[in-house]
């Protein structure tokens, strides 16, 4: 009798420990099902103090500096963010010395689709000098095509002003703009020079 009790012991003793280890093995496999697209959701790359500089041909196109950056490159839609803010100059070739300056508290760059969006106290320095304030605004540089719908505060180089309260649109080197619902101080001289 002591003899088979022995042996229902060790029975007992290795199917528990079976079932335990089944158990476990088959929880994790739900933990892992389950939580598989959230753990690509990580920057696999990490930059500190950014300075980029963007060439074209030897010519330097752009030069960005951020406090951070992190590249999301392991899901569906990767992209580049700047959490911390960004300060990027842009150059032109027709005037490489006096670049144009964007600001913002934010930025992510989606590079596949050529979508850029900025965000927080945006501010856009264009090489001729128009200083262009608003919260938010996107650039499709497929479609070379910028444009937010927030009220857009534009101070020319002449002084004068101009307030688009429903946003704009604007070629992505603002030669062109429209505003829409806007308001203004417009110096008259300016004007009718233009219509001549």
């Amino acid at each position: 009798m002591n003899f088979s009790k022995k042996i229902s012991y060790k029975n007992i003793a290795c199917l528990f420990s079976c079932a335990i280890f089944f158990i476990l093995t088959s929880c994790e496999e739900d933990l892992t099902k389950r939580n598989g697209n959230q753990s690509k959701n990580f920057p696999s790359q990490i930059i500190n103090n950014a300075d980029i500089v963007q060439r074209d041909s030897g010519f330097v196109t752009l030069k960005a500096k951020a406090p951070i950056i992190e590249k999301y490159e392991l899901i569906d839609s990767p992209y580049v963010v700047a959490r911390k803010g960004i300060n990027i100059e842009f150059f032109d070739k027709k005037k490489p010395k006096v670049p144009g300056k964007i600001t913002a508290k934010y930025a992510r760059i989606f590079e596949y689709k050529k979508f850029y969006e900025a965000k927080g106290d945006v501010r856009i320095t264009t090489n001729e000098g128009q200083k262009f304030a608003m919260q938010t605004i996107y650039w499709d540089q497929r479609k070379k095509r910028i444009y937010t719908k927030d009220t857009v505060y534009v101070t020319m180089e002449d002084g004068s002003t101009l307030v688009g309260a429903n946003g704009m649109t604007a070629k992505d080197d603002f030669s062109e703009y429209t505003f829409y619902n806007n308001t203004g101080d417009f110096n008259s001289k300016r004007i009718s020079e233009k219509k001549k």
